[in-house]
């Protein structure tokens, strides 16, 4: 089975509150829309998780090839080998990204303008904005 997942990273602050957002699809069938919280982080790193998750759904839905698409041009360079992994914090997620690409038949991983993720970007600044009211009370005093 051939996916298509769109992933994107958010962090407000870089580093600060982060969220992943993934979209899945088969065609123009939507197989998986995944928002999450993932603490305090950086953008780039964010991105990189988003895309691990991405890739962790795909195998789990059983994709045999997957096309990836992401608006982080320093991943796909990275993924590609375009550019060396050198920050310390990249390093273990891009060596983990790169061992779940393995287990796809093919892949393919390009670059796409940020008007064309909006749908993942959405998700991503969601994990951030519901765990932000996660804890609240329900009505304020104020």
């Amino acid at each position: 089975m051939l996916v298509q997942v769109y992933t994107d990273g958010a962090a407000r602050g870089n580093p600060g509150p982060a969220g992943i957002g993934i979209v899945i699809k088969k065609g123009a069938a939507t197989l998986a829309e995944i928002s999450d919280f993932i603490g305090k982080s950086t953008n780039n790193v964010a991105e990189y998780i988003a895309f691990i998750r991405g890739l962790e759904e795909a195998i789990l839905l059983g994709a045999k090839k997957a096309e990836c698409y992401t608006d982080s041009e320093l991943l796909v360079k990275q993924i590609k080998g375009e550019y060396k992994v050198k920050n310390e914090g990249l390093i273990p997620l891009h060596y983990h990204a790169k061992s779940l690409i393995k287990k796809f038949k093919t892949f393919s991983i390009e670059h796409t303008l940020r008007e064309e993720n909006k749908h993942a970007d959405k998700l991503a600044n969601g994990g951030i904005d519901e765990q932000s009211t996660k804890g609240s009370p329900l009505f304020s005093g104020k």
